[in-house]
């Protein structure tokens, strides 16, 4: 949060000091509260020591979608822009949000429009928010724009979330069965180590392997956690870089039973999207630059750049995508006679539709294929090391016999 430099006066004399606020103005409004007349109030700059590290956007997406609602909402009943921007700072549960409102409310009170109080704060209000304002105030209907923002955002949720339960199952068994695994090979397989000694007879292959994966885990331990921070590191500069990213996202969208889904997914995303912006009045172009941003997929946003520099040459908009694996026939039939009709909204809505259900048939099915899959992937692993353990131990019992 910005920390303010102060001076001014009060009963006692002259004060001066540092106050945190979400905006001057509600910095001016503690100050008086307390009795200080303000004299001066200057935004301190941020430091490495008071700037905030946020990962990721700082807003969820449902306090997001109520904030859209809740707005639409308070500017149907007849409050002003500027009221209800004041009602929702105060009321959202987000404190990322309610500091945004709190700067966006002074700049509308000194009479800059929505859009570009809003344009000042790029991680919490997207491009795509942006511009469908500024058509809204353009054409005066800015209430029905945030309803149809917030149905944009509430369907974009769900297919996200389907895809983040779909995936979440396989990677929560994937580290308890590395856990289990270091857990065994750490604490419970050394125990037996000097009782395999003693036999001095010849281990089975697989006894031995199990012994000597031990041996080196409890030695370099800190390698493996290594290993895997390293790992964690290089996916996050990797999706941080566009060039790279562009092969992740080739490689993910390839990958056998999850790339059709991530496909469906992405193509979702776009088609949802441009059919939003082109039923706000954006112009065209500007609406493929906007997708283009925010579709997250690569090599999805490569197409759409495509397509857009396909328009601009005075060509169709489906030239590139019907020459492009990522784009199913279907995507660039519908678009396609969207242009010709002059309907493509309503076309790309269809599109939507369609694959945002295949997303949810798709992780429901995936879902019910995967849990018998990873629990006899698990049972695998620890059974091969239990078996490496009580192979040896029959031997052992039976000599002793």
């Amino acid at each position: 949060m910005p920390r303010y430099k102060y001076s001014g006066k009060d009963r006692s004399g002259n004060k001066s000091g540092i106050i945190t606020a979400p905006s001057k103005r509600e910095a001016v409004i503690q100050l008086k509260n307390k009795g200080i007349r303000v004299m001066e109030c200057k935004e301190m700059p941020e430091t490495l020591l008071t700037k905030e590290i946020v990962i990721g956007n700082p807003v969820k997406l449902q306090d997001f979608v109520i904030y859209l609602r809740q707005f639409s909402t308070l500017l149907r009943a007849g409050v002003s822009v500027v009221d209800s921007t004041a009602i929702l700072a105060q009321q959202t549960e987000s404190k990322a949000l309610r500091k945004a409102l709190l700067v966006v409310e002074q700049d509308l009170r000194e009479g800059n429009p929505l859009s570009d109080a809003a344009s000042k704060h790029k991680k919490i209000f997207t491009p795509m928010f942006i511009n469908m304002i500024k058509a809204g105030e353009a054409g005066g209907n800015i209430d029905e724009t945030l309803e149809e923002l917030a149905v944009h955002f509430e369907k974009q949720h769900f297919t996200k979330q389907k895809i983040v339960s779909a995936l979440a199952y396989p990677i929560a068994v994937a580290i308890i069965a590395v856990a289990v695994v270091i857990f065994l090979l750490v604490s419970v397989v050394p125990t037996f180590v000097e009782m395999f000694q003693d036999f001095g007879g010849e281990l089975p292959a697989i006894t031995q392997f199990v012994l000597n994966s031990s041996e080196f885990m409890q030695k370099f331990w800190w390698f493996v956690v290594l290993v895997f921070i390293l790992l964690f590191i290089a996916i996050v500069l990797i999706r941080n870089n566009k060039k790279s990213k562009y092969y992740l996202d080739y490689a993910l969208l390839r990958m056998p039973i999850f790339g059709k889904m991530l496909q469906k997914a992405a193509l979702a995303r776009m088609t949802r999207t441009l059919s939003s912006l082109f039923a706000s009045s954006v112009p065209i172009l500007q609406a493929m630059s906007i997708v283009e941003k925010i579709v997250e997929n690569e090599v999805v946003a490569k197409v759409v750049k495509k397509s857009r520099d396909s328009l601009e040459q005075g060509r169709s908009l489906t030239e590139p995508m019907r020459s492009h694996w990522v784009f199913p026939p279907l995507v660039s039939h519908m678009i396609a006679i969207g242009e010709e009709t002059g309907s493509l909204d309503t076309m790309l809505a269809k599109v939507a539709d369609f694959y945002e259900k295949e997303v949810e048939s798709a992780t429901d099915r995936l879902k019910s294929l995967i849990e018998p899959l990873m629990i006899v992937f698990l049972a695998g692993i620890v059974g091969t090391i239990v078996t490496a353990i009580l192979v040896p131990m029959f031997e052992i019992f039976q000599h002793v016999g």
